[in-house]
């Protein structure tokens, strides 16, 4: 019997355009491998939605993407909506997305394929055989808090945003990360800022709290200032991280540009009954339209969905495994190209991914 998927699909913005259908291309060849039937219902959102509706996530992407099994998203925003009120910036339309399908965590692998050792611009001996994967909680933190916004106090502005954490928002994030780290390498450093902040105060304790769960998984903390400069130092030493939605977003792309560029990184956003898979690269419209951009991050997000959302961890091992040997053969997009390596554009690097999984 075929099994059938719903997936919604949202490009976006800018490069989301080349790389999401790029993306769909290995996604129907994994399909048609592994004998899974495929749904896919495209939509807008991020700037795209706010050119055609006034909004960055109409109620039909929303409704779309509640009803699917999973989301693939591209980029959103770009300058030509910067100068927009911050409740309506396409960039609106992920925080929405992540609060209406309950997606509180991120998934951010950062492995180093090791042809691509010498794009990072760290040395080999500091890099070599890192694998990281950054939790980051995604649906509290500073970026929903509330008060929040830009006021007139005493004849002058005061911008507002509120760091709130529940015990809950806490302790559900903590159990994925020691699960996670359960099936890797068996540590987990939660990364904080408890010796300042009250929310990470609560943060640490609560995760201590949760790990007696977990005794089997090594726990270990970290302030978030120290992790910034170990990650640089000795990315090694790490497993999985564990922190909140504002340091994982600025932690999870330190983490990223180690293994040589941010066009290689893929997500994974779960917790709820729908999965969001997308690239963690911006939506790049310097070079959008050209055939430049890398696919691979967003080839790489396919594979997580099948694995996250549907259970086929084989389907995700191919797509790794494919990329790692066109790698290895030295084909590069621009964004990791150097001497002496081949030269591919977003459609000739898919064809040769592609190829291999043939």
């Amino acid at each position: 019997m075929t099994t059938t998927y719903r997936i919604a699909v949202f490009p976006g913005d800018g490069i989301g355009n080349e790389i999401v259908p790029q993306a769909i291309r290995v996604l129907q060849a994994i399909s048609n491998k592994y004998n899974i039937k495929v749904e896919l219902q495209e939509a807008l959102v991020g700037g795209s939605a706010i050119d055609e509706f006034g909004i960055p996530l109409p109620e039909d992407s929303l409704r779309i993407a509640l009803n699917s099994d999973a989301v693939l998203l591209g980029a959103v925003g770009g300058p030509k909506w910067e100068g927009l009120d911050y409740a309506i910036r396409p960039e609106r339309a992920l925080l929405g997305l992540r609060e209406k399908l309950g997606l509180f965590a991120n998934l951010r692998p950062a492995r180093l394929f090791t042809a691509l050792a010498d794009a990072s611009t760290l040395k080999r001996s500091v890099i070599d055989g890192i694998d990281i994967v950054v939790i980051r909680e995604l649906t509290g933190g500073i970026y929903f808090g509330k008060p929040r916004g830009i006021e007139k106090v005493d004849g002058e502005e005061r911008g507002v945003n509120t760091e709130v954490y529940t015990t809950h928002e806490i302790e559900r994030i903590a159990r994925l990360a020691f699960q996670v780290a359960g099936s890797r390498h068996g540590r987990v450093c939660s990364v904080d800022k408890a010796n300042v902040l009250e929310s990470s105060e609560l943060w640490r304790r609560v995760v201590i709290g949760v790990h007696k769960e977990y005794e089997d998984v090594q726990l270990s903390h970290m302030y978030v200032d120290n992790c910034a400069m170990q990650l640089i130092r000795n990315p090694g030493q790490f497993d999985v991280i564990l922190t909140n939605n504002l340091f994982g977003d600025i932690l999870s792309d330190e983490a990223a540009m180690l293994t040589g560029s941010i066009g290689m990184l893929p997500s994974a956003s779960i917790g709820g009954e729908v999965g969001m898979y997308e690239p963690i690269h911006g939506s790049a419209p310097d070079i959008a339209g050209q055939d430049k951009a890398n696919p691979i991050a967003t080839i790489l997000s396919v594979g997580m969905m099948f694995k996250y959302s549907f259970g086929l961890d084989i389907a995700y091992d191919d797509i790794d495994s494919a990329v790692n040997r066109v790698l290895d053969k030295g084909y590069r997009t621009a964004d990791i190209y150097s001497q002496g390596n081949k030269l591919a554009g977003t459609i000739e690097m898919t064809d040769i991914i592609l190829n291999e999984l043939a």
